[in-house]
């Protein structure tokens, strides 16, 4: 990756005979272009406003970001403070994250609340997962890291192992929510997600030191370094004041909890105080600010799954932060946008399972072709497994929930399985049986 090219600062572009105020003043000219946080490393290269170059249209946005500018309680290696300009556009996508934290999940159309919420947060872990740690080199396909974590079979491989503590370590923030978050969490939550996933052991739940040397290259060219973290000595310090901006129940001056909590995000990021592991705690501790704040719906997204589509952009806004004059701005327009698609496709999602629900009971109806082939204890099943794709019926409680014999309920499961709508697994002496992955398709057939 091409690093950007470091951003003129204001009190360089204000120097006598360098920007001519009168000319940016009251041009109107505000922190975005078309509400996109531009970056120097670009707008330099876009057409400027008439009767401005690049470099005095890049110094009235300058200036309208620092009428904006917040600083926050840290500062970058060289000792100049990080600060965030939250922005109309930014304001807009924060109001939708609100208005959309408590509504969505009830809009699905299905059954009760409890089994929606059920079914969905455990999709939800197992992609957050996955792909936050396929974001870190993890190489375990979908398919065989959703196997693993549904069955609860042990890990195999390095791969397995990584996203398998993602997974228990995603569960249990729930329940760390209203812990306060301390220098030694931060290290548990390490622990929990590096378990047997990293070639030192040792590393696992300690900061990094000077001899670790750690600095952050470039996947695609190791010749490229991207990120030198701050020096392993500061960290304790700086670690103990990351916790005390996640605990600061905003009595003091507003910051919105969700710009609270990407700003967290970033912040592991940038100090790296591990040897490995960083982006992982880092999202982490990005969810259980989330939810200590009260936005229950991010326990049904999965923000890596949106970053592994595009992690080009993941980088650049970490890169572009730091080559602007420690401007977390860069950051946070990214991270908005990547929570918002997330919650986009968990809405798409839950529109794609209605619509196959109700395709299903079409399909099913006495009369359908399909349905005509099928007792009405075989089409009820099929409705229950099309809203319950994870579900598992047995020969007895079909039994008993239709009150028919033993024989006449193995009968009814076995004819689905030679449909190919049922799976047959034998558990101990007993068969089990599931829905095939793909069911709703195959109705349709």
């Amino acid at each position: 990756m091409k690093l950007p090219v470091t951003a003129p600062q204001l009190e360089e572009l204000l120097v006598p005979g360098r920007v001519a105020l009168p000319a940016i003043l009251g041009r109107g000219i505000g922190p975005e272009i078309d509400g996109v946080y531009e970056h120097w490393d670009h707008l330099r290269h876009l057409t400027p406003p008439d009767g401005l170059d690049a470099t005095a249209w890049w110094a009235a946005i300058k200036l309208a970001r620092s009428v904006l500018a917040r600083a926050l309680p840290f500062h970058d290696k060289h000792g100049t403070p990080f600060a965030v300009s939250v922005t109309g556009t930014m304001q807009r996508k924060l109001h939708f994250l609100d208005r959309e934290a408590s509504g969505v999940i009830l809009g699905a159309d299905q059954d009760d609340d409890a089994s929606i919420r059920r079914r969905h947060l455990a999709r939800s872990l197992i992609e957050e997962a996955m792909t936050s740690s396929q974001l870190e080199g993890a190489s375990t396909t979908r398919r065989v890291a959703k196997e693993m974590l549904s069955t609860g079979r042990p890990p195999r491989d390095r791969s397995e192992q990584m996203i398998y503590n993602n997974y228990a370590t995603m569960q249990s923030l729930g329940g760390l929510r209203d812990r306060p978050l301390t220098v030694d969490l931060i290290l548990e939550i390490h622990r929990r997600l590096m378990r047997d996933a990293i070639d030192e052991a040792d590393q696992a739940g300690r900061l990094r030191t000077a001899e670790d040397n750690v600095i952050v290259q470039d996947r695609g060219d190791p010749t490229i370094v991207l990120h030198v973290p701050p020096p392993a000595a500061e960290l304790p310090a700086r670690l103990q004041a990351l916790c005390d901006f996640a605990n600061d129940d905003n009595e003091g001056e507003f910051l919105h909890p969700i710009v609270r909590a990407i700003a967290i995000h970033f912040m592991v990021g940038y100090d790296h105080p591990f040897c490995d592991g960083n982006g992982r705690i880092a999202r982490a501790l990005f969810y259980w600010s989330m939810l200590r704040s009260g936005y229950w719906l991010s326990e049904f997204v999965s923000i890596s799954s949106v970053l592994k589509k595009a992690q080009g952009k993941y980088v650049r806004a970490h890169l572009y932060t730091e080559s602007d004059g420690a401007d977390v701005s860069y950051f946070v327009a990214h991270q908005l946008d990547v929570v918002i698609d997330a919650v986009n496709s968990l809405r798409a999602y839950l529109a794609r399972k209605g619509r196959e629900r109700r395709q299903a009971e079409s399909l099913l109806r006495p009369a359908s072709r399909l349905g005509a082939a099928l007792n009405h204890r075989q089409r009820a099943l099929l409705l229950h497994a099309v809203a319950h794709p994870d579900s598992d019926y047995s020969i007895a409680g079909h039994q008993a929930a239709h009150r028919v014999t033993y024989a006449t309920a193995r009968s009814d499961l076995l004819g689905l399985v030679k449909l190919k709508l049922l799976r047959k697994r034998q558990l101990g002496k007993a068969f089990s049986f599931r829905p095939v992955a793909d069911l709703a398709q195959r109705l349709e057939r």
